[in-house]
């Protein structure tokens, strides 16, 4: 069982950055690949970026490629999201999510699916102004 917290969310004009944080606890967090995913309101959750277990890997949704940043520190069992030049059409809650295989990817597939991960955090949210 994983359990995870995340946080840095808030209320940032279009243009400017933050950097979201997800905390691990429970079973091993350096073995789990780890997603960050989003909701809008009144649309379906939608992948944003994913890591494999040591951070040799990483994937992007073409929406924030260039823009968003993964990163991991299996020491402080963190993974984070760095955000810049925000949007508001980035506006959502993001969440964290944890996949057990620990790679992102399958074959020539990436894991973008939110039932592809095995854990969820509750999420926090993210609002960009216009």
């Amino acid at each position: 069982q994983v359990q995870l917290v995340e946080s840095g969310g808030g209320l940032v004009q279009a243009g400017g950055s933050l950097r979201l944080s997800c905390v691990a606890s429970g079973r091993s967090f350096s073995s789990y690949a780890m997603g960050w995913f989003r909701q809008a309101p009144g649309k379906e959750r939608e992948f944003v970026a994913a890591i494999s277990w040591n951070g040799a890997d990483t994937y992007y949704a073409d929406s924030v490629k260039g823009r968003f940043a993964i990163s991991r520190d299996n020491a402080k069992n963190t993974v984070y999201l760095q955000m810049a030049s925000l949007r508001p059409e980035d506006t959502a809650v993001y969440y964290c999510a944890a996949q057990s295989s620990g790679r992102i990817y399958y074959g020539r597939n990436y894991y973008s699916r939110g039932s592809e991960y095995n854990y969820w955090g509750l999420g926090t949210q993210v609002t960009v102004s216009s």
